[in-house]
């Protein structure tokens, strides 16, 4: 096989692993926290769910571009094998945590999954790194593309796997990766090598600790804004919350100060003057802004209302709302290498740009469903958003990773992939915030007034309408009935049809579905504008652009007309 493919298949089969972890335990949530003994909805339990569903990410939001760097230096294929080998043993590690260990077991769960997100990390930066230095540019999109459906599939095979093996034992979602690791890790040994040139610069030490730790308080500030403080729903007038984000936005700051100013710094922010790099950096960022949390509260409506009303029992909704996902990723898999190829030959701006206006469109149709949708018209709109998604995917990174010199582009991968993680963070936390809001102001009638409708008596139902709105929410997403919350001397009080009618399947996806479909469409409105701003950052990439090539583009076309200025930019940004 030649090498190229060698490196192709290689890195296909660790972002296919990475991307499976990411949903699998995502899903398998409700499992795993029955297996380890705890109830999420009990006090104190929220910040738990909070650091089991975001630690992984908050590695790869905080680490990236460190670890781009250092693979820069000391060889991508010897960190990229090492990521791997951490995978593998962090994953062994969370397959033999022991059950009902309740919060202990918790905390074990969260510390391997914050070791298995310093090997995602380490795979993550460094494959799209050495597929651009295993690819020419004009067959770089299309590879890119191949690498990118792996990633997208992954995450939806990870819904359906996830559904599938918790049935039988929740450690059975961590002990699926272990195959994958390990035969990454032994074929990247024996098969991969260096073909990059190292860079030969010392460690930015304090661009570096900045940018980390800028990171790292950003992504527990933004974190933590999910949590209830007090009375109120969210935590933003939490101290620590508030601390953490002032001070994270100083040490980033103070970074791009540093990293103006010493002679080798972390990452040269010159290369932001190269049209392709820094308006595909941002189309990346608000993209990922827009839609990173929607797919999220897409999947609560599935589990937590459309199913259930449908007679789908809460154990087995994980399983099927993978299936009813399906059709995102078939949309994602036929035009993914599609526009990597039409990249290679004609430039990302047209494709990019298209993808994004695409994805705004079934953004547009979602807001105009009920919650208790036909399923024909929600397949199709999740079709037409996977093939926008598909048609955006591989031109940005493309044009991101053609912009960069060859001794830069394990960290400018890190960059790109970093704002794509604080993206997603961040929208977690807009979106949440937005449907928390409408929850607050719309949940508490709705329940009361269906409580009453069923025959629940006044005092009670005024009790039951009382339920928190980020617990209802979790409780949706968790496959929770909140009645299970209930203490056993109020369920002694409620009527016998009353508490048949409050533990069916119906009941509590009746109450929440209309505040919940009205927060998903304020939503839907601003992640439509995000992808729309998404759609003009992709325009203003320019056209063609790969670093070194000369002014006449490599496929014999035309002059291109901002490849100088472009090239003048890299030439600079490389000295």
């Amino acid at each position: 096989m030649e090498y190229k493919w060698t490196v192709l298949v290689n890195t296909t089969l660790g972002g296919l692993m990475g991307s499976i972890n990411m949903t699998i335990v995502l899903i398998s949530l409700p499992a795993i926290f029955r297996g380890l003994g705890i109830n999420p909805l009990d006090p104190g339990e929220f910040a738990v769910l909070l650091w089991v569903m975001m630690g992984y990410s908050i590695v790869l939001a905080t680490l990236l571009v460190t670890f781009g760097r250092v693979s820069d230096m000391y060889g991508r294929t010897r960190f990229y094998t090492l990521g791997f080998i951490i995978f593998a043993i962090s994953s062994v590690l969370l397959s033999i945590i022991p059950s009902n260990t309740k919060n202990t077991g918790a905390e074990l769960l969260i510390a391997f999954r914050i070791i298995q997100g310093v090997g995602g990390g380490l795979l993550m930066v460094n494959s799209t790194a050495l597929i651009t230095d295993a690819f020419g540019p004009t067959e770089r999109g299309r590879a890119l593309g191949i690498n990118q459906i792996a990633f997208i599939a992954g995450s939806l095979v990870g819904l359906i796997a996830g559904g599938l093996l918790v049935s039988y034992d929740w450690h059975m979602v961590f002990v699926v990766n272990v195959p994958f690791a390990i035969a990454g890790s032994i074929w990247s040994v024996f098969k991969l090598k260096e073909t990059s040139k190292r860079a030969k610069i010392p460690m930015d030490i304090f661009g570096n600790a900045t940018l980390g730790g800028g990171l790292v308080l950003i992504s527990l500030g933004l974190t933590y804004t999910l949590a209830p403080y007090g009375s109120a729903a969210m935590g933003w007038g939490n101290p620590w919350v508030i601390v953490s984000l002032i001070v994270g936005l100083a040490l980033i700051v103070l970074f791009v100060f540093i990293e103006t100013r010493v002679k080798y710094p972390l990452f040269n922010l010159h290369l932001f003057r190269v049209k392709a790099f820094s308006y595909g950096n941002l189309a990346n960022f608000v993209s990922s802004l827009g839609r990173g949390a929607i797919m999220f509260l897409v999947v609560i409506w599935l589990q937590g209302i459309y199913l259930p009303l449908h007679g789908y029992n809460y154990t087995s909704t994980p399983f099927w709302a993978g299936i009813y996902m399906l059709p995102m990723m078939v949309g994602f898999i036929a035009l993914g290498p599609i526009g990597g190829m039409l990249t290679d030959k004609y430039g990302a701006r047209l494709f990019a740009t298209a993808g994004m206006i695409i994805v705004a469109v079934s953004l547009f149709l979602l807001t105009l469903l009920p919650y208790n949708f036909i399923v024909w018209q929600f397949e199709l709109i999740l079709l037409l958003n996977g093939i926008g998604s598909g048609l955006f995917a591989a031109p940005n990174t493309t044009a991101v990773m053609n912009s960069l010199p060859p001794e830069s582009r394990g960290a400018g991968s890190g960059m790109r992939t970093t704002f794509q993680n604080i993206g997603q963070t961040m929208s977690m936390v807009i979106f949440f915030a937005i449907a928390i809001t409408v929850f607050t102001t719309k949940l508490p009638s709705s329940l009361y007034n269906i409580s009453v409708s069923i025959g629940l008596p006044p005092t009670l139902a005024s009790a039951f309408s009382k339920i928190s709105p980020e617990g209802a929410l979790f409780a949706a997403f968790l496959g929770i009935n909140p009645v299970s919350a209930l203490p056993s001397s109020m369920l002694s009080l409620i009527p016998q049809s009353a508490l048949n009618a409050l533990k069916s399947l119906s009941f509590f996806p009746t109450a929440i579905g209309p505040a919940f479909i009205t927060g998903l469409s304020y939503s839907l409105y601003v992640a439509i504008g995000l992808t729309v701003l998404g759609a003009i950052f992709s325009a203003l990439m320019g056209e063609r652009y790969v670093h070194g090539e000369p002014k006449k583009a490599a496929t014999g076309s035309t002059n291109i007309g901002t490849q100088s200025d472009n090239q003048k930019s890299a030439d600079g940004a490389e000295k």
